[in-house]
């Protein structure tokens, strides 16, 4: 399978570079597209439809390929995947039943291919991606291969897109499944987040909301650990510090831990709402503000899965969080990097509001501030 990658900053630049990538005769019949709400994604998706290639499409806060990172643009990874070993499946939820309309997709994958694994691409602030990877793993079973990301819109958290060729939606999913009998997907989820502290016992909550762990307001006992002050609604910064910088670390039984950074403060009783579920009695770790240590780790895991699962690769997808890049700043092009350098073969990725996967040893999770990396190989 061949694959390449071209971004740019404006509808015609981006046909000019599908023209210019199309002259030795590659013949792409899929796009992965992460693109900026900024641009025009109706156009582009009618420059690649003209062309007959099968589109599965994100908005973004941020996307990339190779480690270039831009804002404002559309990124594309282009491949001749065999029409056959793919089909994309669109679909909304009204009525936020995201589990039955996961399980319907399951099934449709599941009666086309033996063994389908999953690209998902969710829209919608409220969506619940947890739902939907349970609803993969009713039909498919908990060791279903499935990995992709929640929208975003340039941090504007107001409306995310998903979009094929002729359909998009602002509450929808866009899935990709793939033959695994004829072409192999491998990823990994990887946040890198040190922890401090001992565990501690999340001692109320109601789902996503967390109001008291040891018994003390979770945004006091947070903010103490994380050394941080000005803890009032007037501090602006407040949630941006929180978000990226100290996310409760929701300890499992196996894999790595996983990120639930606070996202709203409820001042009245100084709890907050996070990015997923954080379960009344469960276990969690403070985090201490991320370092180059954090690069390292989720390009170790990277090579690992390489050595691994993966020893070749055509094309690379990532989902990594918004809240990496706005924790680590310039050095984020290191870790794209490093990740590009595992197999040197085409790239794109988008900064996404969350990301959904598999750590290593772990279950099928929703996460935050995680780099989602997955690599795509035709056998």
């Amino acid at each position: 399978m061949i694959a390449k990658s071209i971004k740019g900053n404006a509808t015609a630049s981006i046909k000019s570079e599908l023209e210019l990538c199309m002259k030795d005769g590659f013949s792409p019949t899929l796009a992965i597209i992460f693109i900026s709400v900024a641009q025009d994604r109706k156009a582009i998706a009618r420059i690649l439809d003209e062309k007959g290639i099968a589109i599965f499409g994100c908005t973004t806060n941020g996307e990339f390929i190779d480690e270039e990172t831009e804002k404002g643009s559309a990124a594309i990874l282009l491949m001749d995947m065999n029409p056959d070993y793919f089909q994309i499946y669109f679909e909304e939820y009204p009525d936020k039943n995201y589990r039955k309309v996961a399980n319907e997709i399951a099934q449709k994958a599941q009666n086309k291919f033996k063994n389908p694994a999953f690209l998902m691409g969710l829209s919608g602030a409220e969506t619940d991606g947890e739902e939907v990877l349970k609803g993969l793993e009713d039909i498919i079973g908990q060791d279903v291969n499935a990995f992709g990301g929640c929208a975003g819109d340039d941090y504007a958290f107001t409306e995310t897109f998903v979009f094929t060729n002729k359909q998009e939606s602002n509450g929808g999913i866009v899935c990709m499944a793939i033959d695994e009998a004829n072409i192999a997907v491998s990823g990994i989820a990887t946040c890198g987040w040190k922890a401090e502290g001992t565990e501690k016992t999340v001692t109320k909550s109601e789902g996503n909301h967390v109001f008291t762990v040891e018994d003390t307001p979770v945004l006091d006992i947070t903010t103490k650990y994380g050394g941080l002050e000005n803890i009032t609604p007037d501090n602006k910064d407040l949630l941006v510090e929180l978000a990226a910088n100290f996310p409760l670390q929701l300890q499992r039984e196996k894999g790595d831990p996983v990120m639930r950074p606070a996202l709203v403060v409820d001042w009245t009783d100084r709890s907050f709402y996070t990015s997923g579920t954080v379960p009344q009695g469960s276990k969690v770790r403070f985090s201490l503000p991320p370092d180059f240590d954090v690069m390292e780790k989720v390009v170790k895991g990277v090579e690992e899965l390489k050595k691994n699962k993966m020893p070749e690769a055509d094309a690379m997808v990532v989902f990594s969080c918004a809240g990496r890049i706005l924790s680590l700043g310039p050095m984020m092009t290191e870790e794209l990097e490093g990740i590009k350098n595992v197999w040197k073969v085409p790239m794109a990725g988008m900064f996404s509001n969350a990301e959904l996967g598999r750590t290593k040893g772990g279950n099928l999770e929703m996460h935050n501030l995680t780099t989602c990396c997955i690599a795509l190989k035709e056998k």
